[in-house]
């Protein structure tokens, strides 16, 4: 069945269009050229041009640029292109031209269609005394700066929204775990060797603190977000033929729709040629994802077992672990955690070589931006998304074995730490030798050779007060 097409034109020509589509012959072009990972740039971008083209149309109505009865039809229709209404309608391709004009062309002209619609003309891209897609939706701006503000916007709304929350979701489960599980000693482990006793809940304070400081980044990140927006800039970060107050009108448009302070570029060559703030941005996400790969293999490491391995915590069961193995069950969330975290690291690459001079910053332009924000836009989403499986599906139902913790805390050779003071390194060391030669605890081996008088040798041998200073 042949589909039902129209005729739309742009500056190089007519473009067979779909019928019932929004856009016109710029966009239809850019799918014909980029049909690469038949995936287009995330709606996170598409939502954050809806709120900046009605930003910029209502900034063009107070400067007196743009008639009224056209602004407020164009505002109408990028409300709902923010609210994701036609997310369906922005087809192009992640990659695709390297300043995002396909993509700033494909939100003019779907907001010019459904303004011109709004306005009684039809389902048009260009309508005679209606609104045009250049002259009045993208007026005062280039994509040259309305990409990288999108990406700013979409960033800052994506961090603000799912990232943060989900990390202080995270942080609060690890710091009750950490509070419920202070009264329980386990040995401790460095260089994976016995160590000395600690609490549990120390442990969890450790993974709590790391959740909390993962909070603090992501806010780092997201305030470099929110300043030096490249809108105002236009082709080259002159400002060409846009007006001298229309940037700081669109951020405060902006604030106020997203309730973000986002501020004009300080320096809008910079802003628009040098990426350095997402650099910088999503550094932090990739020391976030470290800090969630420590969580998650420290658990998945002292669940390990049960029988036949650490076997300090056990995870809840989640799903059947082998086709072969009745029985089995592994710690597939943990697992999970850690392929969002290669996948992170994978994107801090993406997102620093799309930055690089030569690659992306090129003279007056970065020519990397749609698949750095996709990079961009997937690690955040994968954190905040992973993050809150752990809460749910990991930590919600962890429990500590304690019988198992005690155990091994009598099996230690490193509990004759707590000896050295009083009988000195030498011996301790020599006690230790011998009680793993002849399959003896320390304890044992004390009482044998009456190292100690009983009274005092239970009290240096007590494994909570051996995870507290002395």
């Amino acid at each position: 069945m042949t589909e039902q097409t129209r005729t739309e034109a742009d500056s190089m020509g007519p473009m067979q269009v779909p019928a019932d589509a929004l856009y016109g012959a710029s966009t239809a072009r850019a799918v014909d050229n980029f049909p690469i990972a038949h995936r287009p740039v995330p709606a996170q971008v598409i939502h954050a041009f809806g709120h900046l083209k009605a930003a910029c149309a209502k900034a063009n109505v107070e400067l007196g640029k743009l008639p009224p009865e056209l602004g407020e039809a164009i505002i109408a229709a990028s409300n709902e292109v923010a609210f994701g209404d036609h997310d369906g309608h922005f087809p192009v391709d992640v990659y695709q031209t390297g300043s995002g004009t396909s993509t700033n062309m494909n939100a003019n002209e779907v907001i010019a269609s459904l303004a011109n619609e709004k306005l009684g003309h039809g389902r048009t891209v260009k309508a005679e005394n209606g609104v045009h897609p250049n002259d009045h939706v993208n007026m005062g701006q280039s994509s040259n700066d309305t990409f990288p503000t999108a990406m700013h916007i979409a960033a800052a709304v994506t961090l603000h929204s799912e990232l943060i929350p989900a990390l202080q979701r995270l942080h609060l489960a690890l710091d009750n775990k950490a509070k419920q599980w202070d009264h329980i000693v386990k040995i401790g482990r460095t260089h994976l060797m016995d160590a000395t006793p600690i609490r549990v809940g120390q442990v969890f304070s450790g993974y709590a603190a790391q959740a909390m400081w993962a909070v603090d980044r992501a806010g780092w990140a997201q305030k470099e977000m929110l300043v030096n927006l490249p809108i105002g800039g236009t082709a080259v970060g002159t400002g060409i033929n846009t007006h001298p107050e229309f940037a700081g009108k669109v951020c405060h448009a902006l604030s106020e729709q997203l309730k973000l302070e986002f501020c004009e570029a300080v320096n809008h060559p910079a802003a628009q040629a040098g990426k350095d703030s997402f650099v910088g941005a999503h550094g932090h996400m990739k020391t976030i994802a470290t800090a969630l790969s420590k969580i998650a293999n420290d658990i998945r490491h002292l669940g390990s077992g049960p029988r036949c391995s650490i076997g300090e915590l056990n995870l809840p069961a989640t799903q059947p672990g082998s086709s072969i193995m009745p029985g089995k069950v592994n710690p597939v969330i943990c697992e999970s955690v850690m392929q969002v975290v290669c996948r992170v690291i994978g994107n801090d690459a993406v997102v620093t070589s799309a930055a690089l001079g030569g690659i992306g910053s090129l003279f007056e332009l970065n020519v990397a931006m749609p698949v750095m924000i996709d990079a961009f836009i997937e690690s955040a989403t994968l954190l905040a998304n992973v993050s809150n499986v752990m809460d749910d599906k990991l930590l919600t139902g962890l429990e500590v074995n304690e019988q198992r913790c005690a155990e091994l805390i009598d099996q230690s050779l490193m509990m004759v730490t707590s000896l050295a003071p009083e009988i000195g390194y030498d011996t301790a060391a020599k006690l230790a030798k011998q009680a793993l030669e002849e399959g003896k605890t320390i304890r044992q081996l004390c009482m044998d050779q009456a190292i100690l008088p009983t009274d005092k040798l239970n009290e240096l041998l007590d494994p909570m007060g051996m995870t507290k200073p002395s």
